[in-house]
């Protein structure tokens, strides 16, 4: 095929120039999150100011991305009508499951320790995409890195006293947000077929955002206190899921999902050392572990890939 023809989206160096740098961004989420909370009073109970707070970052998110859409001139028709329930079941794994469960568990657990956690999701989808899609083909070499990344997860529950126990509103909620997250990952690939791509991840986020802020109004939340760094640390969390979800629905919808999603394997290693220089978070030897661990996982799937 002529590279004149092939989307810049499916060019090898830069598949992994905005693979990670959602990546990357997603990462840096973690403690900005955690630092949020404090500074609009937010704290561990209350899990309705949780889900307002994360509906607002991503409705406003999602009204970014469908006003760039319209700018550029995006269809913002379905394919068929029966497809907008297609959008909605995408947008409440993508967004409102998701990130309900992602910001109860963040709030119970250290950001480090759930960023690594969370990579549990990546090697989910991996394996998963090979049931579904013949473009990933479950291989030797992709069983033994999800295996090696598995390790790193559990080591995460080694050990007790201070270095952390398993928590079903910490470390549960973050293990239900990455199942979440692995099938939404999986839909992102009958996007194309049904809405321009760069939509649809304005319908995700704005409508899963709304299904964020909604219940969480009527659950009795509140931002209890607004600042000034408040509103920039919510502008930054704005940007993340803007740049983070564009690039990677993006990868996603026109590349083989494995070969996609195993890059975010580099979030856990972004959050956790974030988390420890933001946060203040005491540093565990066992994160470095987990985090290497992951990172050997995607070097090994990746491992001769052209």
């Amino acid at each position: 095929m002529n590279d004149a023809k092939i989307s810049i989206f499916q060019r090898p160096a830069w598949v992994v120039t905005f693979a990670l740098t959602a990546a990357i961004a997603w990462g840096w989420a973690y403690p900005l999150i955690k630092l949020g909370f404090g500074e609009f009073g937010i704290t561990g109970e209350m899990t309705a100011s949780k889900m307002l707070f994360a509906g607002i970052r991503f409705a406003i998110s999602g009204l970014i991305v469908l006003v760039i859409a319209r700018g550029k001139g995006k269809s913002f028709g379905v394919v068929r009508p029966r497809n907008w329930w297609y959008l909605l079941l995408f947008a409440l794994l993508n967004t409102t499951f998701h990130y309900a469960f992602f910001y109860i568990g963040l709030s119970h657990s250290e950001g480090a320790r759930a960023a690594i956690l969370n990579s549990m999701g990546v090697f989910l989808v991996v394996l998963l995409a090979c049931l579904f899609f013949k473009s990933d083909r479950l291989t030797a070499q992709k069983i033994l890195g999800c295996v090696v990344g598995f390790a790193g997860i559990l080591i995460l529950n080694v050990g007790g006293g201070q270095s952390g126990q398993f928590t079903w509103m910490g470390d549960g909620m973050i293990i239900l947000n990455a199942l979440c997250s692995a099938f939404a990952s999986l839909m992102t690939r009958g996007l194309r077929t049904r809405v321009d791509v760069f939509v649809g991840t304005g319908y995700s986020l704005s409508v899963g955002g709304a299904l964020l802020i909604i219940p969480g109004l009527m659950l009795g939340g509140t931002l209890p206190r607004v600042t000034a760094v408040g509103l920039v640390i919510l502008g930054l969390l704005i940007a993340i899921s803007t740049l983070g979800f564009t690039l990677y629905n993006k990868l996603l919808s026109c590349n083989p999902v494995g070969k996609v999603a195993i890059f975010n394997s580099l979030i856990p290693v972004v959050g956790a050392v974030t988390s420890c220089l933001c946060l203040d978070e005491p540093f565990y030897w066992k994160y470095l572990w987990a985090a290497v661990l992951a990172t050997a996982g995607i070097y090994i799937i990746n491992r001769g890939k052209k």
